[in-house]
């Protein structure tokens, strides 16, 4: 039985207007994401990876084509999808436990509720401890958790997350690689993934859509078939190097031509 779909990406484009000239930053995007899956955009600088996921959260239109969450149109923002973004957005008047229950309060949820997931999450992102810290008292990869946990804590319906690590040192990123996919093991929340690290891509999801330079097509589909749950080892075994062996001919591909394009 065909696993069901959470989200319908249906022909989707966009394009911006710069200078009097029109740029097509992406161009007809079909991509349909299962109910449970965690699922990756890869693809060269500048192909328009995170402006689909932009659409895809409601915080840019498209010129074209509509995202279906669940069977609803995308419009507008909403507290259906959670977001985390490369740069790192807690608000740094709160401590960690109050970023994370910060929606929970928005949303009108009773005050013991609230704190009770709240502490949940802290420790599923390996904060117990930290409660009552603030943000500039935390390092990178520890405020990417809290934003993680924060975005979990709402229950959205999809998780979506625009290179979460990209900022942080090569030792922390694989460990909240690590972390994101034993909370994914866990929770089994369904997730969009943008990045340009193949290694990364790889080691987090089931498939893997691989996208052409700029206007950003979708070139590519890789299905990932190691098994879960998976940790660091996995990233020696002949199954990952294959898998990243392809992946890296398919992006180092696309990378070529947006060189060349800017030239």
């Amino acid at each position: 039985m065909e696993e069901a779909i959470k989200l319908d990406i249906h022909n989707v484009s966009k394009t911006y207007r710069s200078d009097g000239n029109e740029v097509l930053a992406i161009d007809e995007i079909d991509l349909k994401i299962r109910n449970k899956e965690f699922a990756t955009i890869l693809g060269p600088s500048g192909c328009g990876k995170s402006t689909l996921l932009r659409i895809v959260a409601g915080l840019t239109k498209p010129t074209r084509g509509v995202v279906r969450l669940d069977g609803n149109m995308i419009s507008g923002p909403g507290q259906d999808r959670g977001m985390v973004f490369q740069s790192y957005t807690l608000f740094p008047w709160l401590t960690v436990k109050e970023n994370i229950q910060f929606g929970l309060e928005i949303s009108g949820m009773p005050k013991l509720k609230q704190g009770q997931i709240a502490q949940e999450f802290v420790e599923k992102v390996g904060l117990k401890g930290f409660e009552q810290t603030y943000p500039k008292g935390l390092s990178g990869g520890m405020r990417q958790r809290v934003a993680i946990a924060r975005a979990l804590a709402n229950n959205p319906a999809i998780l979506l997350l625009d290179e979460p690590f990209g900022a942080l040192d090569a030792q922390t990123r694989a460990l909240m690689q690590e972390l994101l996919t034993q909370v994914w093991e866990e929770l089994h929340k369904t997730i969009l993934f943008v990045t340009h690290d193949v290694e990364e891509a790889i080691f987090l999801s089931d498939r893997v859509f691989v996208m052409t330079a700029r206007p950003g097509k979708i070139k590519a589909e890789i299905d990932i078939t190691l098994e879960r749950p998976r940790n660091y080892e996995h990233k020696a075994t002949e199954t990952f190097l294959k898998l990243k062996k392809q992946a890296l001919a398919l992006i180092r591909e696309e990378a070529i031509k947006a060189t060349q394009y800017k030239e």
